[in-house]
Formats: C-alpha cells, sequence, structure tokens
C-alpha cells in the first residue's frame, strides 16, 4: 500500500488539501477553460517503502489531525469548483470566471470561502496560490459591494421564547424535546455536542448537574471540560428536565438524546445533529417565531444573549460557552445591548 493510500483510502488519484488531511478526487477533471490538465498527486512510493509496520497509526493521526466536519466541509467546497469546471492549478481568471458565475446563487461569504480553500489546496501541493492575485481580490471586492458581505444570522431562543416553547410540549417526545431545549440553553451547548452526550458524560450533584463535556469545536485535542448547570429557579428546571427524562426512558448508559417514533417507543440511537435545529423550528412555530430564523445555534446563542442581557460578568459567560476570547463575544454584545439605554428611547 502506498503512503498515499494509507492516508487517504486505494481508488481515485486524489488531490492534498491543507494539512495533509483531506483529499479530493481530480484524476478525472481537466481544465479546458486553461487548457491545462489537471495534476493528478503523484505516488510517494520511495515514502512508502519506508512506511510499513507504522502506516496504520500514521494514517490514524494524520487523519485525526483535522476534524471531521472540517474535512468534509474543505471536500464540499473543493467539489463544487471541481464541478463547476475548474481544476488545480487554475489561473487568477479561471478564479474571476467563478466568482461571477457562483454569485448568481451563493453568498457573498460562502463564496469568500470557497476561494480561500480553492487557494489553500493550490498551496498545498506546491502551487502558487490564485486566490492571492490582485484579478480575483479585486473581483471579491466588487463581488461583496453588490450582494453585501454580511452573514445571514440565526435568531437565539432568548429565557421567554424557551419557556413559552416548553410550554407546548407533550407525550414522550415533549419530555426528550424539554430536556434537550433546556439543557442545550442552560450549558450553551452547540447541536453536535448535545447529540454526542453520553450518559456517562453527566454527572447529577447536590447544585445540579455537572456535564463533561469530551470534544468540541474548539477542543479537537479533546481536552475536555466541566459545564455546571444549577437547578432552576422557575417549573422549566434543565436538571429536573433531564432527570425525568432519564427516567421515562429508563437511559443508563449511552446516548442521552435518542430517536422517538410516533407511537412514543423509545430507540437505540442518538438523535443526528440536524435534528436539533427541526425540533426548535417545529417548537418555534407553534409558539409564533419564525422558524426560518431558528438554528440549531440558537440554544448556545439565546443564552449568551440572555445572560448579557441579565448583567452576567463576560468572564462568566465564557465559563459557560467555552469562548477563548472575548473577541468572540463581541458581536452578542452588541446585539443584545440594542434597545438597552437606548437613544431614541429616551427622546420618544
Amino acid at each position: 500500500m502506498s503512503f498515499q493510500e494509507c492516508l487517504f483510502g486505494s481508488g481515485n488519484t486524489q488531490l492534498l488539501l491543507p494539512n495533509s488531511a483531506v483529499a479530493i478526487p481530480v484524476a478525472e477533471v481537466t481544465s479546458p477553460r486553461d487548457g491545462v490538465q489537471s495534476i493528478a498527486v503523484k505516488p510517494v512510493q520511495s515514502i512508502a517503502e519506508d512506511v510499513t509496520a507504522g502506516a496504520s497509526s500514521v494514517s490514524q493521526y494524520l487523519n485525526a489531525a483535522i476534524a471531521d466536519n472540517t474535512r468534509r466541509a474543505y471536500q464540499q467546497d473543493l467539489r463544487d469548483f471541481l464541478k463547476w469546471g475548474g481544476s488545480v492549478p487554475c489561473t487568477p481568471e479561471t478564479l474571476a470566471e467563478y466568482i461571477a458565475a457562483r454569485a448568481e446563487t451563493a453568498s457573498a461569504h460562502t463564496i469568500t470561502r470557497r476561494i480561500v480553500r480553492i487557494g489553500r489546496a493550490h498551496v498545498s501541493q506546491g502551487f502558487a496560490d490564485p486566490a492571492k492575485a490582485d484579478l480575483v481580490r479585486t473581483v471579491l471586492r466588487g463581488m461583496r459591494r453588490v450582494k453585501g458581505a454580511a452573514q445571514r444570522q440565526v435568531s437565539p431562543l432568548l429565557k421567554a421564547d424557551v419557556l413559552a416553547i416548553t410550554k407546548t410540549m407533550t407525550g414522550v417526545r415533549g419530555i426528550r424535546d424539554r430536556a434537550l431545549v433546556l439543557l442545550g440553553f442552560a450549558a450553551a451547548l452547540r447541536r453536535s455536542e448535545l447529540v454526542a452526550l453520553d450518559f456517562a458524560d453527566i454527572e447529577f450533584v447536590r447544585e445540579g448537574l455537572v456535564v463533561h463535556l469530551r470534544r468540541s469545536k474548539t477542543d479537537q485535542t479533546a481536552e475536555g471540560r466541566k459545564i455546571g448547570v444549577p437547578w432552576g429557579r422557575t417549573s422549566a428546571c434543565p436538571v429536573k428536565a433531564v432527570e425525568s427524562w432519564l427516567q421515562l426512558a429508563r437511559i443508563e448508559s449511552g446516548p442521552i438524546f435518542r430517536s422517538v417514533n410516533r407511537a412514543g417507543v423509545v430507540g437505540c440511537n442518538q438523535l443526528h445533529a440536524q435534528s436539533i435545529a427541526l425540533v426548535l423550528k417545529d417548537y418555534a412555530k407553534a409558539v409564533g417565531l419564525n422558524p426560518a430564523n431558528i438554528s440549531g445555534h440558537s440554544l448556545r446563542s439565546g443564552l449568551v444573549t440572555s445572560a448579557i442581557q441579565a448583567g452576567v460578568a463576560v468572564h462568566k459567560i465564557q465559563q459557560q460557552t467555552g469562548h477563548r476570547s472575548v473577541e468572540m463575544l463581541a458581536r452578542y454584545i452588541r446585539d443584545a445591548g440594542l434597545f438597552e439605554s437606548n437613544a431614541s428611547g429616551a427622546v420618544l
């Protein structure tokens, strides 16, 4: 087995992406736009001969260098470029054409992200980065001015929204969703963190509940951290909600949040991360909120915004969310203070 096959598996010749941990098939792609054939990565035979017994370990560690979600995101962005007719390497002119073509359907943020990743794919193969060319930068700047560069911001589910939502929940699925929503909000969890929780990851203590987060988006080395969830002061107590769900579903090991069919039968497999957004959208619609503005991130952003409005110190919010810098919270702070001591409110 060649070194390349050890890293990325056998099959089509593949294109190496940043950090030597992402691969995209390019063997069949040509570039009629540039008149240059795609350059396939040559198997590193000489290295492969040296890597024998340790090959599987090397493969394991190289694959672990980049999170699966990041790897898939790189693959998806580069596939779009190749599907359009691009290749690696390509000229700045081709990249500019790609920007213009995709500007009809994609957001400015998406296009900019793709251009950056295409550039990194070039650098990883020893080619010059076409994304740094003046032509590409100018076209990107013009595209942002025409389309607007702002990302679509999802709406946070604030405390009042969460309380309203939990009042609409009924049945076995409602008991599960109550625990899911309240814990996701109180612990400011990302959707991937929420569905990944196992019974062994939570600990009931006198003060409430301790969530042992094994890994997160900003903790890819799995150092882990603890999140405290105290007993609630209202009927919507996250600790009681989780306790009730575990007792009802008789969960003593494995995933905490599992599928529930229409008959109310609890499954064995954990929920998919995308299910969080679907659950939240359904309940948001039920209480009169626009489901289009709700996502799996709405619980996390809702806790941050609600805490800021309640006057919680920023460093305590960081302790709950795991944000590593105040800058990461800046947008929440800005949005939460839109109506605080508002100038027009003092006048009108």
